[in-house]
């Protein structure tokens, strides 16, 4: 069984052509299903006006569907995103009579060089998309890690969260840590596009009915994971890569957003020093974020009117 997570960004609305209807939240995620191979398709429900709605459908994304209707700041932000969440894979589907080359300044030097070009056709597009699937196989071995984006209580079943696995596998009866609490949690079940399953791989959406712990008890964000590696901290100090079109100093005081996995969590620079272009930052958290060695966060400026990505921070 293969599942492809796809993020439909430039014109919303699109991916309702494509697929079923399923939950609606900032992002709206349409299934598709062949056999036993699905696509994920995730729309932001809430950009412009929410870059975290962005944000999230991207970082969930293996592969983007950018339709362009027009060339404006939305898109200008859209492949900021792409190139700073390292969506490598994509497809541009050019409306309007628009063409590649009025595309190609603004990919530029990015990770969308490699996307390919695709006429708009609904049918053809879900076949394709299907077909990537199909050539997904189970991936991701090791300790399991799911940030949770969704958590209700089900009559009859108890705790379920929404999210998906980001890295390793997670098997039924897994007893998983919940982060950032010192809480644990048992997995009763397992289901990923409503069909039950014994264990879910990187890259699977999944649904975790889960005992011992009280759906009020969750929080969008949160983390389910056994790798006793994972790291909890209210202060992060790094050197931040800003992208190449910010243009003003980070300063002491500035309030930020830093997303990583499900979490878009406020913070204050403390200190800052170094090169202007590659500042190093010591930043304060209200909340603390939840993250593995190597993790790649992408830094936001609410506050930044057309230009809301600052750039990317390795962990």
């Amino acid at each position: 069984m293969g599942n492809l997570n796809v993020a439909a960004v430039g014109t919303l609305g699109y991916a309702k052509d494509l697929g079923k209807k399923g939950t609606v939240s900032d992002i709206t995620i349409y299934d598709m299903k062949k056999g036993h191979d699905t696509v994920s398709i995730l729309e932001p429900t809430k950009y412009p006006e929410r870059i975290n709605s962005l944000y999230f459908c991207v970082n969930l994304a293996e592969m983007a569907l950018v339709v362009v209707d027009e060339i404006n700041a939305a898109l200008g932000e859209t492949i900021l995103m792409l190139d700073c969440a390292n969506v490598k894979r994509g497809v541009f589907i050019l409306r309007n009579y628009l063409t590649p080359d009025r595309i190609a300044p603004l990919i530029k030097d990015t990770v969308m060089m490699n996307y390919t070009f695709m006429a708009d056709d609904p049918i053809a597009i879900r076949e394709f998309l299907l077909d990537e699937a199909s050539k997904v196989k189970p991936h991701g071995e090791g300790k399991g890690i799911v940030p949770i984006d969704h958590h209700f209580n089900v009559k009859g079943v108890g705790t379920v969260i929404l999210g998906y696995v980001a890295k390793g596998v997670i098997n039924k009866h897994d007893n998983l840590k919940v982060l950032p609490t010192d809480r644990t949690a048992l997995v009763r079940s397992i289901q990923k596009h409503d069909d039950d399953f014994e264990d879910a791989h990187k890259g699977d959406r999944v649904g975790l009915a889960l005992k011992g712990i009280e759906a009020e008890d969750l929080d969008r964000g949160f983390v389910l994971t056994n790798d006793l590696d994972m790291k909890v901290s209210s202060e992060v100090k790094a050197k931040i890569d800003l992208v190449k079109y910010w243009q003003a100093p980070i300063k002491e005081g500035m309030v930020m957003h830093l997303g990583h996995w499900m979490q878009f969590l406020p913070c204050r620079v403390k200190t800052v020093t170094g090169d202007a272009r590659h500042p190093e930052a010591t930043l304060e958290l209200e909340k603390p974020i939840i993250y593995a060695t190597g993790s790649r966060v992408v830094v936001h400026y609410l506050e930044g009117g057309k230009l809301r990505i600052v750039g990317t921070i390795d962990l």
